[in-house]
């Protein structure tokens, strides 16, 4: 267990080889037994059966995967939301008046076929069985792309995905709202069979003791004005924040083997937007993946997912066979 340090040109560090930049944040890095073992009591609240019903399409978890990282992970969040109530009361006592507990905000970040949501329904299902905490909401970022419509007025449908494809002030505000502590705050929901966002249906959220937020790029610090610096920035509403991180060369065969899967299943749907993939043989199939994970989500990768990466207060490492096998604590 070792704290990080810049990288030197002849040793460079995970940031650097993978193409997201000098690394200047200092790390507690954790081997997957060391992390393991922060678990301490942490009881196991999850069956197999609960694991099966939340595990993404065509990506494994294992119980031990729970007890050994994501039992340490969610002992570690509980002692940080208890310090932020903590901090409520202090401003309480400042202020002389009740302001009470706001949401605890937790945004989870990482690449396309990286199991970001799998993540993160996971997380949530053992978090929500944490009494302090029972009411534990859930939004992606998918909600707040822009209708296809829009970004097809715009040029944008190859980009879908890239910072400019989302409606960024409808994601602050709502943020914002969930932070004030409104009662009732809506989020869009987007389809991934129909590729766009349901018209006239939300995702409403009432108060919750804790919201993930789920998305591709939820550490960017773009401006919503390419012509003056941002005020307000996503991750300024977030409490704590998550990397789900591998190497590029695993995840391009994780995406095209998703993709065949999705091939053989929902593409056969006439409902789905890519029905016209429905008959490609395995090898056309394998082809139309590789450009689709090169042309755009790679490249969206390289330019402004990875490059903050080191934003975020607790990075995971997986394996090629999709495990952890590092755990990176921020220290600063």
């Amino acid at each position: 267990m070792t704290t990080s340090t810049p990288a030197t040109p002849e040793q460079p560090d995970d940031a650097e080889r993978d193409g997201g930049g000098e690394s200047f944040a200092a790390y507690i890095r954790f081997e997957r037994d060391e992390w393991a073992a922060l678990r301490s009591s942490t009881p196991l609240t999850l069956s197999q059966q609960d694991l099966v019903a939340l595990q993404g399409f065509h990506e494994k978890v294992s119980l031990t995967d729970v007890v050994e990282i994501y039992l340490p992970l969610s002992r570690l969040l509980n002692l940080h939301i208890r310090s932020a109530r903590n901090l409520n009361g202090v401003k309480d006592e400042f202020l002389g008046r009740l302001v009470g507990a706001r949401p605890y905000v937790i945004g989870i970040a990482g690449s396309v076929a990286v199991g970001k949501s799998t993540f993160a329904r996971i997380l949530q299902a053992l978090l929500a069985r944490w009494p302090d905490h029972p009411r534990v909401a859930l939004v992606t970022t998918d909600g707040f792309l822009y209708p296809n419509r829009v970004l097809e007025e715009r040029g944008l449908m190859h980009r879908k995905g890239f910072p400019e494809s989302y409606d960024r002030r409808r994601m602050l505000q709502f943020l914002a709202d969930i932070k004030a502590g409104h009662r009732r705050v809506s989020a869009p929901i987007y389809s991934h069979q129909a590729y766009d966002i349901l018209p006239d249906t939300e995702q409403v959220i009432e108060q919750p003791d804790i919201l993930i937020f789920e998305g591709l790029n939820v550490l960017q610090v773009d401006a919503l004005d390419s012509l003056q610096p941002p005020a307000v920035i996503v991750s300024d509403f977030f409490d704590f924040s998550l990397y789900v991180d591998a190497a590029i060369e695993h995840i391009e065969p994780w995406y095209i083997n998703r993709f065949l899967a999705l091939q053989r299943t929902v593409f056969q749907d006439p409902a789905s937007y890519f029905h016209h993939y429905r008959d490609l043989t395995e090898a056309q199939a394998r082809e139309v993946a590789h450009e689709i994970w090169t042309n755009i989500n790679l490249l969206n990768l390289r330019e402004n997912i990875l490059p903050t990466r080191e934003r975020a207060n607790l990075v995971l490492r997986k394996r090629a066979d999709h495990t952890i096998g590092e755990i990176r604590l921020r220290q600063i």
